[in-house]
């Protein structure tokens, strides 16, 4: 039995299906009119890349809610075809505006106010199916590498927690210290009850008789219990009036409600069904193919004869001649029927006839008439051409006739489709007959050919006598095959395979033991805490180059990093992204960033830093086969991420003496040929981290890593949000009694890493118990951080210097400047 969903979600879900069509029905049909146009207007082109671009996000936010909801599984695949059409699409606009702007990050705070969206309703989000879909495989693999570690020796738990020994005395020391503690905290509450007891007797001796005065009594304790009653009043009426502003959170906030308990349940119930029903689905595409091949599969094959038998016929007919059979390459016989009749058909060999034998005449006509071009012509033409390219154009787009399928079969099947027979929402049968059909006519129409080839040879002999050379067009086939061969030698020389003899398993488990592949943390990219740039688009209409927020570093890697290797339609036709590199201080979550990609998309992890390869696979042969085992791996078991820590030490300008015996450059010469032996199937990315970029010689640095993200440190706004979400986090209570923006505002210059430290040291377990009778301060974490050094102005502007010697930052100086866009392409194509 199939537990059941209720029919008000299942229309929710299927009304928010039909509206997201429409309207990217009605992008689409916007897109072209505007973006065919060539345009000079730099702005006006980034406003209208942008607005698609938002709009684009909009509906994709839309569709990844429907199909992680949606239960009926062919309404699933369709969905599906078009998600990713709309995440290629957004990653193609993406591309156009760092082309357009020279730039990595955008603001879009005007578009935004015009659209009347808020800057979280941009936020991009990473598609459920990335982990649902692989689940299983990512368990068996976790499950392997913890046993291969296990075997080897290497036990990550006790590499987490380690448990410092302790000699025997000191051991007893500090025993004795606890106990001594212990009884000195109950001999102190043992005299201070005797001290109460004697005070009070004091107290009885003195004043020797009862109060007589009963309301002079009254009265003072009306005034103690009236002062009490109006504190607590006052207090409530204050908090009130602050979660009202908008300023605290309301009491339950944090608590998880019943509401949120139930959505939970009903969301593994949805995963339950949606398994069930595709299961279902799979079984079905069998039986009814199966049955349709019992029922009609003769009759398919009797009117397929009849077809093509009565098409020999009207070619002799009209041309004299019967005609050449199409070949098993090209198509066979469905290249002529394809959704045609036979009249088509004979209408289709009239017209070719007569195609034909008009380009004749013409071909005939221009041969006498050829006028010569003069020079003012020629010039005049080069002249056009220029101005043509100065204009700005749209590159064709990959995604947008995927896209235009997927709504063109909403349309013809699903949009005014009657489901009230289909309350389960289960799979529709008529559907795959239709589907089915067509597969099995394909696979019938295969041995037809066979048939009807042999019967046009023996017509052809029969009536009009015609007979083939065979000898001849044997030794054309003989020349081409050897050709053929003398490739495929070539290419097998070029890709040899260094462990042809050994399993994926064997080098999994070596590359284990070894340390090469690694054990990603769970990190979610969510845990990258950070807030919006609102004066991006301000600072940047007064030529001030802003410091990106950590969001906007955050969309960059779910684009560059998460989609691409999540999806593999994605990756094969989206503007292709092999390396990329996260320069930034010590301590801003570059290595947490590298493992969130990792745990997001279920990618193997392989370290390739200088300091983990040192003394491994000594030699330059020894090189070779660690690259082509980690890749080769790496292929196999896609998606993957190579990630190289202090990539910078690669390509030091000058290695230092204490690391020469380590060989950092070891992979330098290597990184550029591995980038050109990455194809599109391959999903793997190449990720490299650093502190210190300026170390590094800038030219090959740039060549290796594509895609360069600056991670900043965290500005105010991102460091409320931080001190407020770790210390939650950590067993913190937040009170009036925090001032949280205090906090925020003294720490300018201080990391992520340097606050998760100190609420770390100051939420001790003690602390943490203690907080109801004495709630934290902001001077207790104050004092905490004194002890460390921040990233100063100094160190924030070397890295801006570096950044804007780079590719991309050397055009950006030069737009700003007021150099045009074309002049600073050319001097970074020539550099």
């Amino acid at each position: 039995m199939t537990p059941c969903l209720s029919t008000e979600e299942n229309r929710m879900y299927n009304k928010m299906w039909h509206q997201t069509q429409e309207a990217l029905g009605a992008l689409l049909d916007k897109e072209p009119q505007k973006m065919v146009e060539p345009q000079r207007n730099q702005g006006f082109i980034f406003q209208t890349l942008a607005t698609f671009y938002i709009k684009y996000v909009q509906i994709f936010r839309n569709l990844e809610n429907v199909y992680d909801q949606i239960v009926h599984p062919q309404k699933r695949i369709l969905i599906r075809k078009v998600l990713d059409g709309v995440m290629g699409r957004i990653l193609e606009l993406k591309n156009e505006m760092v082309e357009l702007e020279l730039t990595e990050f955008h603001y879009f705070d005007d578009i935004l106010q015009d659209l009347k969206l808020a800057p979280q309703q941009l936020d991009i989000p990473i598609p459920k199916y990335f982990l649902k879909e692989k689940l299983e495989v990512i368990k068996g693999r976790e499950k392997i590498l913890a046993q291969i570690l296990a075997d080897s020796g290497i036990d990550t738990s006790e590499m987490k927690f380690p448990v410092k020994s302790m000699p025997f005395d000191q051991a007893v020391k500090l025993i004795q210290i606890a106990e001594r503690a212990r009884q000195g905290r109950l001999r102190a509450l043992f005299m201070k009850q005797i001290y109460l007891q004697e005070y009070r007797a004091k107290q009885s001796k003195t004043l020797g008789k009862k109060v007589t005065d009963s309301w002079a009594a009254a009265l003072c304790i009306q005034k103690v219990w009236r002062r009490f009653h109006q504190c607590k009043k006052t207090e409530k009426l204050r908090e009130e009036e602050m979660i009202f502003l908008g300023m605290n959170p309301p009491p339950l906030f944090n608590e998880v409600s019943a509401t949120v308990i139930q959505a939970e349940k009903v969301d593994r119930l949805r995963n339950e069904v949606q398994m069930k029903h595709e299961e279902d689905y799979r079984e079905a595409l069998v039986t009814i193919k199966n049955d349709l091949k019992l029922i009609e599969g003769l009759d398919i094959k009797e009117n397929l004869q009849d077809q093509i038998r009565h098409w020999f016929i009207e070619c002799r007919n009209l041309t004299g001649t019967f005609p050449d059979y199409p070949d098993i390459e090209e198509g066979g016989s469905a290249i002529i029927f394809s959704n045609k009749t036979i009249q088509q058909v004979i209408e289709d060999i009239i017209a070719n006839q007569e195609e034909e034998e008009k380009n004749e005449k013409k071909k005939k006509k221009k041969k006498e008439k050829q006028p010569k071009k003069t020079k003012r012509q020629k010039k005049g033409t080069k002249e056009k051409n220029k101005e043509e390219d100065e204009k700005w154009k749209m590159s064709p787009s990959l995604f947008l006739p995927a896209m235009k399928e997927g709504c063109n079969a909403y349309k013809e099947i699903w949009m005014n489709k009657d489901e009230s027979w289909n309350f389960s929402q289960d799979f529709d049968p008529e559907l795959i007959k239709e589907e089915k059909r067509k597969e099995l006519e394909s696979e019938i129409r295969v041995q037809v050919d066979e048939l009807m080839r042999q019967e046009l040879k023996n017509l052809k002999l029969a009536v009009d006598r015609e007979r083939e050379h065979p000898a001849k067009v044997g030794k054309k086939k003989k020349k081409k095959k050897g050709k053929k061969g003398k490739k495929k030698e070539k290419k097998t020389k070029k890709d040899k395979d260094l462990t042809a003899d050994r399993t994926i398993e064997s080098l999994y488990k070596e590359l284990v033991e070894e340390g090469l592949l690694i054990q990603a943390l769970k990190v979610n990219l969510s845990d990258y805490i950070g807030e919006y740039s609102y004066l991006g688009t301000t600072l940047r209409q007064v030529s001030i180059e802003p410091m990106p927020s950590l969001l906007d570093v955050r969309q960059l890697i779910t684009l560059y990093g998460i989609w691409p290797l999540g999806s593999a339609a994605v990756h094969e036709k989206a503007p292709l992204v092999k390396s990329l590199l996260l320069a930034g201080p010590s301590g801003v979550g570059k290595k947490m960033l590298v493992h969130a990609i990792c745990t997001e998309t279920g990618a193997n992890l392989f370290n390739l830093s200088s300091s983990n390869i040192a003394g491994k696979y000594p030699g330059k042969n020894g090189l070779q086969m660690m690259l082509h085992a980690v890749f080769k791996v790496a292929r196999q078991l896609q998606p993957s991420v190579v990630w190289i820590e202090d990539t910078e030490k690669t390509f030091y300008k000058k290695v230092p003496n204490a690391e020469k015996t380590n060989e950092p450059k070891r992979l330098k010469r290597h990184l550029p040929q591995i980038l050109k032996l990455l194809k599109p199937d391959d999903r793997i990315l190449i990720v490299g981290t650093t502190r210190r970029p300026f170390d590094a010689e800038l030219q090959p640095f740039c060549r290796v890593y594509q895609k360069i993200i600056l991670v900043p440190r965290p500005d105010y706004a991102s460091r409320y949000v931080l001190w407020k979400q770790i210390i939650e986090r950590n067993g913190g209570v937040l009170t009036s009694a925090l001032n949280v923006s205090c906090l925020a505002k003294v720490t300018d210059g201080f990391t992520q890493g340097h606050i998760v430290k100190v609420v770390k040291a100051v939420l001790t377990d003690q602390r943490i118990r203690r907080q109801i009778h004495k709630p934290l301060t902001a001077v207790e974490f104050i004092t905490a951080i004194t002890s460390m050094d921040p990233v100063y102005k100094e160190e924030e502007e070397s890295f801006k210097n570096w950044y804007a010697k780079t590719p991309l930052g050397k055009k950006r100086a030069l737009a700003i400047t007021g150099g045009s866009t074309e002049k600073a392409k050319d001097k970074g194509k020539r550099k």
